[in-house]
């Protein structure tokens, strides 16, 4: 008998495994996992049954896998020509047609889940995931680069509470945090790269507040969504929500006088503040009026 060989991968097997990598590293992993994590966590509790969490889950999934791509494939030429490390197009670890492609298969696979979850709820996803494109596409390099955002985020929780049954919307004041939300998280995605945005002539909300501002202002927007996360809801706020606002409150303040020599603290407790935010909008999603 002959002993058995081993077989090793083949330069085609190669090929495809490298762009399956290259793809999941165009799709802006880290948002896309944290904004569907987010969906998944107010489905439940919002109270909808395992199907309409995996169906909400599924739909904002693609919509965020769709909207990396389309990033990613549109500022390919600039991240070419600027040399941007980390870009899987600028490393040639893959062609632009297949983020295009990828990015149209993953928006056609939203349509339906999104619309599965109910015609309200699915225009509302459908056209927060537009807007986002349309920042992609346009609104990036202009001062309204901060409505998509703002959009995106306040649609999240109505796309939730829409698919229940009754098809209710979220108190204003979930909405109104949501958009603020959106907002901050603007200004914390753009901060870091503000001064090499400035140099390529990308010419949006944070750019033109250049770096010093935007990084002053970061935590404002955020604070302002604490409080209504913490005040929105009838009756007077428990302890809990006393313990989120001084800590909201404490993180802003060193935010604020750390981050002006080190700008990398500014972003961390913005991003302490935001946490606070989901925890507070976890507990605390309502519908209707308030």
């Amino acid at each position: 008998m002959g002993t058995p060989e081993h077989v090793t991968p083949g330069p085609a097997a190669g090929r495809r495994t490298g762009r399956a990598v290259a793809l999941g590293r165009a799709c802006h992993p880290g948002p896309a996992v944290a904004v569907t994590a987010l969906t998944a966590a107010l489905a439940v509790g919002a109270g909808r049954g395992a199907g309409g969490c995996v169906l909400a889950t599924a739909a904002v999934a693609t919509g965020q896998l769709s909207v990396g791509w389309c990033n990613d494939a549109f500022d390919a030429r600039r991240d070419i020509a600027t040399g941007r490390r980390g870009k899987p197009v600028a490393d040639g670890a893959i062609e632009v047609p297949r983020l295009w492609a990828a990015a149209y298969t993953a928006l056609a696979l939203c349509v339906p889940l999104s619309l599965g979850c109910g015609p309200t709820a699915g225009a509302v996803h459908l056209a927060a995931v537009a807007a986002a494109w349309a920042y992609n596409l346009r609104l990036k390099a202009t001062r309204w680069s901060w409505v998509p955002y703002a959009l995106a985020f306040a649609a999240l929780p109505a796309f939730v509470t829409l698919g229940l049954p009754g098809h209710p919307w979220p108190a204003w004041w979930v909405v109104a945090a949501g958009a603020l939300l959106g907002v901050g998280a603007h200004l914390g995605d753009v901060l870091p790269d503000i001064r090499g945005d400035l140099a390529t002539g990308v010419q949006g909300w944070p750019q033109r507040l250049g770096a010093d501002r935007a990084r002053r202002l970061l935590p404002v927007p955020l604070v302002i969504a604490s409080a209504l996360l913490a005040l929105g809801p009838a009756g007077r706020p428990g302890g809990r929500e006393a313990v989120a606002l001084t800590l909201v409150g404490l993180f802003a303040v060193t935010g604020t006088v750390l981050g002006r020599r080190w700008e990398r603290v500014a972003f961390a407790t913005a991003v302490a503040v935001a946490a606070v935010d989901v925890a507070l909008l976890l507990d605390g999603l309502g519908v209707g009026p308030r």
